[in-house]
């Protein structure tokens, strides 16, 4: 079923889990990330960043993403991740995605809250969730740049939630995107004085390689939405290499959705949101 983004962290955050949000890339990564939520009754989220978008078309990708949520038995978010212009967030928006996130992370706090104000107003047009990022998360969605982790300021999230009405806050407290270069070591100081001042559900953006007793503690301190992109892309690499080669299409196919199931289901576990849904939903939020 296709849900907002709202609805999942409400419940989410009532019931003290963590939600998946997996980036998907192709409709075989759609199939094993669905297919994981179900067999382990879960929620989760489908997501594709604004940067990928050249490899996989929002057109094509969306339509897709939006289809296997409606059709899951399980609650699904469709979620535009990263969005950096207008013009893709609205696009976002028609295809029937029920959250996006405009990356503000950029720009200076009072140009990021402008900006954000504009683009909730937009997503509450099509009563869809919105998410927006305070300090700079390391890394890029994509691996292509080396942009320099800036911890969230307290003051500065606590500001931000006051003057924009957002679902979802993005913070960084020593998490990256992509690979990390050693271990992550996550400031949960910083994180609960995040927690005590912001009301909202909060984001881990870079979430592959992270134990999963710091997914835990995370979740423990507010965290409800957790990004995960790299480790998936690289197991469904990993059981495409095991298996191959391969001696028709369909032998290919079946190893892109093992992957991308693996690595669903191991990440739903360590966030607690296995077995989190019963007959008939959300309907306990």
């Amino acid at each position: 079923m296709l849900v907002t983004l709202k609805e999942s962290l409400a419940y989410a955050t009532k019931h003290q889990f963590g939600i998946g949000a997996f980036s998907v890339a192709s409709i075989e990564m759609i199939q094993g990330a669905v297919r994981a939520a179900e067999d382990l009754k879960a929620p989760i989220i489908l997501q594709i960043a604004e940067v990928r978008l050249k490899q996989s078309p929002l057109h094509l990708i969306g339509p897709a993403m939006i289809a296997a949520a409606k059709q899951s038995s399980v609650p699904i978010v469709v979620h535009l991740d990263h969005g950096l212009t207008e013009e893709t967030i609205l696009q976002a928006l028609e295809l029937g995605f029920t959250s996006v996130m405009y990356d503000g992370s950029h720009e200076k706090l009072e140009v990021n809250i402008s900006n954000s104000k504009k683009i909730h107003r937009l997503a509450m047009q099509y009563h869809a969730s919105f998410e927006a990022e305070v300090g700079k998360v390391g890394g890029s969605e994509d691996g292509s740049e080396e942009i320099e982790m800036l911890s969230t300021s307290v003051q500065d999230a606590a500001r931000f939630v006051e003057e924009v009405a957002v679902d979802a806050l993005a913070v960084a407290y020593g998490n990256a995107h992509g690979v990390y270069k050693g271990e992550p070591k996550l400031q949960f100081d910083r994180l609960d004085e995040i927690r005590k001042k912001v009301n909202v559900p909060l984001v881990l953006h870079g979430g592959s390689g992270i134990s999963k007793e710091d997914f835990q503690k995370s979740i423990q301190l507010g965290v409800r939405k957790i990004n995960v992109a790299t480790s998936t892309f690289q197991s469904v690499q990993q059981s495409v290499n095991q298996n191959a080669p391969f001696n028709d299409y369909y032998g290919l196919h079946t190893q892109l959705i093992q992957g991308a199931y693996e690595n669903v289901s191991r990440h739903i576990r360590m966030f607690n949101s296995h077995h989190q849904i019963k007959e008939g939903g959300l309907q306990h939020v």
